[in-house]
């Protein structure tokens, strides 16, 4: 805990928020198709107003992992795939909301670039342990099908367009881009 002083000798508490740390990958392939999964309700990225949420994929970081670290295994578990050098760090989300992440004051993401050839998505977790997390499927998406979707379901970030289309024609930028919900 913080403490602030304040003129007058006032004394106040600054609490700082409990933030659940995690890692996504943003995976490219040589057509520029991005590779996302599919949460499905009732996961907290999930409002009840959608049937589900298509994010990166990547998860919590670990107690003793760095975000490097915590990526590779994540990568490993969900998809398959491995990977050795160290990608760009792209993107930064920070959300305080109670209800993003149970049991936590709200989300840390931090995104990093990984291009790959097209592969079929595989990891080294069953399929029930995917499921009890409610990752329900992976698809690679194009740019131009993300921005046309009107569907119930979400993506994450909301205006994923936005950022992937600045990644794609801008590049890798020098500093990780921040994030809205």
């Amino acid at each position: 805990m913080q403490v602030a002083v304040l003129p007058g000798d006032t004394v106040r508490h600054v609490v700082t928020p409990n933030l659940r740390h995690s890692v996504r990958a943003i995976i490219l392939d040589e057509d520029n198709r991005i590779l996302l999964c599919q949460f499905v309700f009732p996961h907290p990225v999930v409002p009840a107003s959608a049937t589900a949420v298509w994010a990166a994929p990547g998860g919590g970081i670990e107690p003793g992992e760095d975000r490097l670290t915590a990526l590779r295994r994540e990568l490993r578990e969900e998809t398959g795939l491995t990977i050795t050098a160290d990608p760009p760090h792209v993107w930064h989300q920070e959300v305080v909301a109670a209800d993003l992440a149970p049991g936590f004051d709200g989300i840390v993401n931090d995104y990093f670039l990984i291009r790959t050839n097209h592969f079929q998505p595989r990891g080294e977790l069953p399929d029930d342990q995917l499921a009890a997390e409610h990752l329900a499927a992976f698809r690679w998406w194009k740019l131009s099908e993300i921005a046309g979707s009107t569907g119930p379901e979400l993506f994450s970030p909301r205006d994923l367009t936005t950022p992937l289309t600045a990644l794609l024609t801008a590049g890798t930028p020098d500093q990780p881009v921040p994030l809205g919900l």
